[in-house]
């Protein structure tokens, strides 16, 4: 394997490796053997997912094949996708404003004086609101939307306090969101009237420091709730703040996306 120049991003908390494959670099690699491996802390350099920046095929600036960090595809990643936006603008893939192509279909993202990128989201969809469910022999009142990927939400009184491995694996593998599962999000509104957010992430089957795309679901049902107004400030785990922006059928997603080094992964990375 040849060297491969990758950059190493953090979305507000969610840290990805992105590699520029327009030339098809990436090309007879085994890539989920090779996400699992360079995505792996400590032993390579270790992220919640991998991007591939791809050339575009529906007229817009680019595409992607994003990867958690397990070796599954998902549809979506919002803070992967503000990380993916600056990527594209630093090296001249992508102006100021730009739109590419998910899985969960087009988006349109504004670089709005860096580090801080704002997207707007695919359409979320499957809302349901209040409903019950037995979970490790309680009832619990959950919500979910798909807002690129299928999110639970659960509002707490005490978010920090929440058991988040042993109630998080238990409804991502619900059986009522079989055969995929779903990620998972316990919030609550702090004291300074920002919602909390902490997110158990399908594909890296724990606790992630940010979860772009379940704020936006948190966020919806908040305000649809009455708890807060758009837009909708979010404390993540990582201390970092996230904006959501719901805006009738629209919704936007601002925060940081910071380059935290560039480099070159070698056979060794992946050789272990």
């Amino acid at each position: 394997m040849r060297k491969i120049p990758f950059y190493k991003m953090s979305g507000s908390g969610n840290d990805f490796i992105i590699i520029d494959n327009r030339d098809g670099k990436m090309d007879g690699i085994n890539l989920v053997d090779f996400v699992v491996k360079t995505c792996a802390r400590c032993v390579s350099v270790g992220a919640d997912g991998l991007f591939l920046i791809e050339a575009p095929k529906q007229g817009t600036d680019f595409s992607w094949q994003f990867y958690n960090s397990d070796g599954s595809v998902a549809e979506m990643c919002g803070n992967g996708s503000r990380c993916a936006a600056r990527f594209a603008y630093l090296n001249g893939i992508a102006g100021e404003k730009m739109s590419f192509e998910t899985l969960a279909g087009i988006i349109e993202a504004e670089i709005k004086g860096e580090p801080d990128v704002k997207v707007r989201m695919t359409q979320p969809f499957d809302y349901k609101e209040s409903y019950t469910l037995d979970v490790k022999g309680e009832k619990l009142e959950v919500n979910s939307v798909n807002t690129g990927v299928p999110h639970c939400v659960v509002f707490s009184d005490d978010v920090e306090s929440v058991d988040i491995m042993k109630y998080g694996p238990a409804l991502r593998y619900h059986e009522y969101y079989a055969p995929k599962g779903t990620n998972v999000n316990f919030c609550g509104v702090d004291n300074n009237g920002h919602l909390r957010v902490r997110t158990y992430e399908r594909g890296v089957e724990g606790e992630t420091m940010a979860c772009g795309t379940g704020s936006v679901a948190c966020a919806m049902f908040a305000v649809s709730k009455g708890l807060l107004k758009s837009p909708v400030t979010i404390k993540t785990t990582s201390g970092k703040m996230l904006k959501v922006y719901l805006e009738g059928d629209k919704v936007y997603l601002e925060g940081e996306a910071r380059v935290i080094y560039t480099g070159e992964l070698t056979e060794e990375a992946v050789n272990y």
